[in-house]
Formats: structure tokens, C-alpha cells, sequence
């Protein structure tokens, strides 16, 4: 038998899993739960009532967090030289073309982040068998392919985060860490669900949102009422 760890045990006495919490209680309650010793992150689960499979279906957009995800973003810019200083002002942490090319060939992925131009992606695209499982392709809807790489990077830098539905239906996403203020996780978790609320497919039947959850590393998910994100 698999024996419950003492505080894990705890934590699951404070959540009931019959209950649909409000958002402003759940930020708080996901930060009273979490028992790791390292400062984990917080990440949000929408199930939606969509079919992956189907184009017209698709949700996928990009945010800027209101205070960011606490985690530091390494970004690498794959340009031309004449674009290098633009990026190489804004922060990224790597910048080059031809030499990153054939290292990311070699295996070397090493970044959360790949921001191109549009005249460099035919290369970038020979990288989509390593770069697509890993989600580092560079996407124009995505801002990471753009000829204003400085305004991406700072983008990258300062908490912006892309999603996508996965083929089961969900977008999982980070919105903070544990030691964030509730309020703030509240307004990071806010910014995205209502973000996914805009991005509804005309083609989608039914209900749209159909659970959402709320979670720290190694800590129960706790339910969320969908009606309370926009409040």
C-alpha cells in the first residue's frame, strides 16, 4: 500500500473536492497547501469544450502576466547580425544564427524561449522536428517571430507566456509561484482565464469551460467556479 506523506495528508483535509471555490479563494487556499521546500510553481488547468482536432477549434494566444511568472526566462534570438545589438540590448540571454542552428541540430535546447524574424524561418523551420515537442517553435501568433525582436524579448522577460489546447482539450499554464501575494496570483490566474473566455471558437457547441483547477507542485488541485473569474 501506498503510504500518504503526513503533510500531503494535510494539505488534503483542507480541500474539498466537492466544492467549486471562488478565485480569490483559491489563490489563497493553493498557497496554504503547499508543502515543498523549494518555491514552487502555481499552474492553472482549463478542460474546454472544444476538438483539438479540428482547425476551427484551436485555442492558442499569448499573455502578459501582471506580475510576471517568477520564473527567469532564458531567451535565445535566432537573427540576422544586423538585429544582434536589438536583442542583445533588451536582455536575451543568447543571440546568433547559423552556430545556435546547428548546436539546437546537435540536441542543444537549453532555453524556454526561441524568437526569430520572418526572413530566417525557412532555417527555423528545418528545427521543427526538435523545437515542436519541446513548444519552441517561434510562431508570428505568438509575437516570437517578428522583425521587433527587442520589443519580443522584453515580452519574454517580463512574464509573457504562450498556451495552447492540448489534444485532450487542455490548457495547462503556469500564472506565479507560491510565494506570490494571493492577490497577485489571483490577478495573474484572472488575466489568463479570461483571456482563454475571449479566444472561444464560433464553432465550439456546448459548454465552453468545463472545469478549471488550480495547483502547486505536488499539491491536490483545487476546483474552480468558472463564474467567478470574471468578478
Amino acid at each position: 500500500m501506498v503510504q500518504i506523506a503526513k503533510k500531503r495528508k494535510e494539505a488534503l483535509t483542507k480541500v474539498d473536492k466537492n466544492k467549486l471555490y471562488p478565485l480569490t479563494e483559491a489563490t489563497g487556499l493553493v498557497k496554504s497547501i503547499s508543502y515543498t521546500k523549494f518555491d514552487a510553481s502555481v499552474d492553472v488547468d482549463v478542460r474546454l469544450g472544444v476538438d483539438p482536432r479540428k482547425a476551427n477549434q484551436m485555442v492558442r494566444g499569448s499573455i502578459t502576466l501582471p506580475h510576471g511568472t517568477g520564473k527567469t526566462m532564458r531567451v535565445l534570438v535566432l537573427c540576422t547580425p544586423e538585429k544582434a545589438e536589438e536583442a542583445k540590448a533588451a536582455g536575451a540571454d543568447y543571440v546568433g544564427l547559423e552556430e545556435y542552428i546547428d548546436k539546437i541540430k546537435g540536441g542543444w535546447t537549453d532555453v524556454d524561449v526561441i524568437i526569430t524574424m520572418p526572413s530566417v524561418m525557412p532555417k527555423v523551420g528545418a528545427l521543427g522536428k526538435i523545437l515542436g515537442p519541446r513548444g519552441l517553435m517561434p510562431n508570428p501568433k505568438t509575437g516570437t517571430v517578428t522583425m521587433e525582436v527587442g520589443k519580443a524579448v522584453k515580452d519574454a522577460k517580463g512574464g509573457k507566456i504562450d498556451f495552447k489546447v492540448d489534444k485532450f482539450g487542455i490548457i495547462h499554464s503556469q500564472v506565479g509561484k507560491v510565494s506570490f501575494e494571493a492577490d497577485k496570483l489571483t490577478e495573474n490566474a484572472r488575466e489568463l482565464l479570461q483571456t482563454i473566455l475571449k479566444l472561444k471558437p464560433a464553432a465550439a457547441k456546448g459548454t465552453y469551460i468545463k472545469s478549471i483547477y488550480i495547483s502547486s507542485t505536488m499539491s491536490p488541485g483545487i476546483q474552480i467556479e468558472p463564474k467567478s473569474i470574471t468578478v
